[in-house]
């Protein structure tokens, strides 16, 4: 079980990602969207939304970090595995905390709102529950295997183990003293992978992040006393060839 859970299924979830985006890219554009709600219901959108995202980017960070970073890595430059375990703990609780309370609000106005709830298909009933569990999932686990002193240290485990799926060879050993919730948060997760370009999750591959390195305006305003060539008129004015 061990050899396809997580000798297989990390390749199965990476060849769905990539060949479902590129598949949606070519022949799905006009659908590849959030399919945004916020004409039926601003209010609650205005605050659910974005401390379910914060807390969802927080929460990918530090999985990025803990998996992809070694252990000795963060040791050379001062961070003891004690510092990195309350980092982790605190940190990744908070995160994990702001995105649940997020997503469970988004739900709730999902499921209160009638125009909002109409506009929900299944695909998206699935996709928030494969979500919402497997947030939950990676917060108990945490907690229930770590504490302020110490905790189940997975970068000398997990972390090794997705490393070595770059190599074509994965360390399954390793998922020998894995605790099992520890397990099954990564099952879901590499579901949830799968999914990504067949829900709306997909947006996240299109988020405007060429905003933050693009050339800033710059807005100059008229000196005081300093009037217009002529008064504004009204209606169309023809447009200079």
């Amino acid at each position: 079980m061990n050899t396809f859970l997580f000798g297989v299924l990390p390749y199965l979830a990476f060849f769905s990602l990539v060949s479902g985006l590129i598949w949606r890219h070519r022949y799905d554009q006009f659908g590849w969207t959030t399919r945004s709600s916020a004409v039926y219901e601003r209010r609650i959108l205005n605050w659910a939304s974005p401390a379910f995202h914060y807390g969802i980017l927080f929460v990918l960070a530090g999985h990025l970090i803990g998996l992809f970073v070694p252990e000795s890595w963060t040791e050379k430059i001062g961070i003891s595995e004690h510092t990195y375990h309350l980092f982790s703990l605190i940190g990744g609780t908070f995160a994990g905390v702001l995105a649940i309370l997020g997503l469970a609000t988004l739900l709730y106005r999902r499921r209160s709102n009638m125009p909002v709830l109409k506009a929900t298909t299944v695909n998206d009933k699935v996709m928030y529950l494969l979500l919402f569990g497997e947030i939950c999932l990676g917060l108990y686990a945490k907690l229930t295997n770590s504490n302020l002193h110490s905790g189940y240290n997975y970068r000398t485990t997990i972390g090794p183990w997705a490393r070595s799926l770059f190599t074509l060879h994965p360390n399954l050993g390793v998922w020998d003293a894995v605790p099992t919730m520890y397990e099954v948060h990564a099952v879901v997760g590499m579901v949830v992978i799968a999914i990504v370009p067949f829900t709306r999750l997909v947006h996240m591959f299109s988020a405007p992040w060429f905003y933050l390195f693009r050339p800033y305006l710059v807005y100059r305003s008229r000196p005081a006393g300093q009037v217009a060539e002529r008064p504004p008129r009204r209606g169309w004015e023809k447009i200079d060839a």
